[in-house]
C-alpha cells in the first residue's frame, strides 16, 4: 500500500524485517521443544537464541540464487549460528514457518485494527449522546419519511460498528492458529508436542489439522470480515456525503483553516475524506474475493495461495486501519447544523405527519383504506405545491377529517415529540 494511505504501525507489522524476525522465533521456540523432549541437543537450541541473527539484504541476495525465501533464511540463520544450525527447522516444512508467521501477522494487525474501531465506537458514542434530542428528518429512497434524531443516525452507527468489532474479535480467533506438522501435515517426523510450544510462545492456539497449510476457509472468513467492515464505513462515509450536499447541508466534514476545495473554484468545500473513504472500502473488499478462490488449493498443498496473500494481508490491513482512523477524525470534527436540520425538516408543508393522521383516523372509526386515500390526497396537494400549503391546515378544512377530530386532535398529531418518545429506550438498547 502506499505511503499516502498507511500508519506506521501497521506497516511495521508487514516489515521484512517484522517478518524474519517472526520466522527466527518459530524456529528457535520449535529448537528449545525440540530439545526438550531429547530430538537435539540442548545446548544448540542454546546457541541459536545466543547467536541468531539475520540480514534482509543477505537473505535477498541468496534467495535470488536458491530461489526459495525460507532456504534464503536458513541459511543466512545458519551463518550466524554455526554448526548447531544444522539442528534448525528438524521435521519442519517451509509452511510450518510461513503459516504460523502469516497468523501472528494477522493477529497483530487484528489488535491495531481493534484499537481502532474502539475509537471509532467512542467517537459515535460521544457524539451521539451529544445529538441524542436535535431533530432531523428520516428519509427512505432518498424522500423525507418521518423525524428522528442525529443521535439515533449516530447511535445506528455505534451500533453498526459493535457488531463489526464482534466480528473481528471471532475473526481473529479463527485466524491465529499454529501449524507445525511437517510434510503433508502428518507429524511424521516432528512430534506435535513442538507445535503445541511454538503456539504457546506465539500466542496462538493449535491447528487441528494442517494438511502442510493452514486450511485457508480460515483466511476466507478473516479477509471477508474486513470486508465488512469495510462496508461499514463507506455506509456511513456516504451518510455524511449525502447530508453534506448543497441542498442538504445538515453536517459536513471540518474544514481547516487554509484549506482548499477547488483549484478552479475558491468556494468549494467538498466531502473529500469520505470521498476517499469510499474509495478505501472499495480497495479493502477487493481481497475478499481472492482470498474466497484461495480456498480451493490442491491435494494437501499448493502454493497459488501465497502470491495473493502476499498482496492482500498487508493492503488489506493497512488501508482498513487508515481509513478507521480517518473516519474517526470525520466523525469527532463532524460540523452539525441542527437549524438546516430543522429548515429541511419543515420545507415540505408538514407533510412528514401523515402516517399519525392516518393512524388517528383508524383509531377513530375510519377504514384504513379510506384512511390512505384521504390523507393521500391531501398530501399530494401539499406535495405538488412544493410545501407552500400546509398539510395541517388542508386536513383542517376537510369535512370528513373534521367527522372525526378535533381541531386540538389534529394539531397534537403535528408534534416532534411523538417520534422522540422511545429515543431513551433505543439508547439504552444500543449502548446499555
Amino acid at each position: 500500500m502506499i505511503p499516502r494511505y498507511s500508519r506506521p504501525e501497521m506497516v511495521a507489522i508487514w516489515s521484512p524485517e517484522t517478518k524474519f524476525r517472526i520466522w527466527f522465533e518459530i524456529e528457535a521456540h520449535a529448537c528449545d521443544a525440540q530439545a526438550a523432549l531429547g530430538v537435539i541437543p540442548k545446548e544448540a537450541a542454546a546457541a541459536v537464541w545466543a547467536r541468531g541473527a539475520f540480514e534482509v539484504e543477505r537473505i535477498d541476495a541468496i534467495e535470488a540464487e536458491v530461489k526459495h525465501d525460507v532456504i534464503a533464511f536458513l541459511t543466512n540463520l545458519a551463518e550466524h549460528v554455526g554448526d548447531e544450525a544444522r539442528f534448525v527447522h528438524q521435521g519442519m516444512t517451509s509452511s510450518d514457518v510461513l503459516d504460523t508467521c502469516l497468523s501472528v501477522q494477522l493477529a497483530r494487525a487484528s489488535d491495531i485494527l481493534l484499537g481502532d474501531l474502539d475509537a471509532l465506537l467512542a467517537a459515535l458514542k460521544r457524539r451521539a449522546f451529544e445529538h441524542k434530542f436535535t431533530p432531523t428528518i428520516g428519509r427512505s429512497h432518498g424522500i423525507h419519511a418521518e423525524p428522528v434524531t442525529f443521535g439515533f443516525k449516530l447511535a445506528q452507527a455505534y451500533a453498526e460498528f459493535a457488531r463489526c468489532r464482534e466480528r473481528l474479535v471471532a475473526a481473529r480467533a479463527e485466524i491465529a492458529t499454529c501449524a507445525i506438522s511437517g510434510a503433508v501435515g502428518t507429524f511424521a517426523n516432528i512430534d506435535p508436542a513442538v507445535e503445541a510450544h511454538v503456539a504457546a510462545q506465539m500466542g496462538l492456539t493449535i491447528e487441528p489439522i494442517s494438511t502442510q497449510v493452514i486450511p485457508r476457509d480460515r483466511h476466507a472468513m478473516y479477509f471477508a470480515t474486513l470486508g465488512v467492515i469495510a462496508s461499514s464505513v463507506e455506509r456511513l462515509a456516504t451518510e455524511v456525503r449525502h447530508l453534506q450536499r448543497t441542498e442538504v447541508l445538515e453536517a459536513e466534514e471540518y474544514f481547516s483553516p487554509g484549506q482548499k476545495g477547488s483549484s478552479a473554484m475558491p468556494h468549494k468545500r467538498n466531502p473529500v475524506l469520505t470521498e476517499n473513504l469510499t474509495g478505501l472500502a472499495r480497495l479493502v473488499r477487493s481481497a475478499v474475493v481472492p482470498a474466497l478462490e484461495n480456498v480451493a488449493l490442491w491435494h494437501e498443498r499448493d502454493i497459488s495461495h501465497s502470491s495473493v496473500e502476499r498482496g492482500i494481508a498487508p493492503d488489506a490491513t493497512i488501508t482498513l486501519d487508515f481509513a478507521l482512523v480517518r473516519l474517526t477524525g470525520v466523525i469527532d470534527k463532524l460540523l452539525i447544523y441542527p437549524e438546516r436540520m430543522a429548515k429541511n425538516m419543515n420545507r415540505m408543508g408538514g407533510l412528514i405527519h401523515s402516517q399519525r393522521v392516518l393512524l388517528a383516523l383508524t383509531q377513530a372509526g375510519m377504514s384504513r383504506e379510506d384512511s390512505y386515500r384521504l390523507v393521500q390526497k391531501n398530501a399530494m396537494r401539499v406535495w405538488e405545491s412544493d410545501g407552500m400549503l400546509q398539510l395541517r391546515d388542508l386536513l383542517g378544512e376537510d369535512a370528513q377529517v373534521s367527522a372525526l377530530l378535533t381541531p386540538a386532535e389534529l394539531d397534537g398529531l403535528f408534534t416532534l415529540e411523538h417520534h422522540f418518545a422511545r429515543i431513551d429506550a433505543i439508547f439504552a438498547r444500543v449502548f446499555g
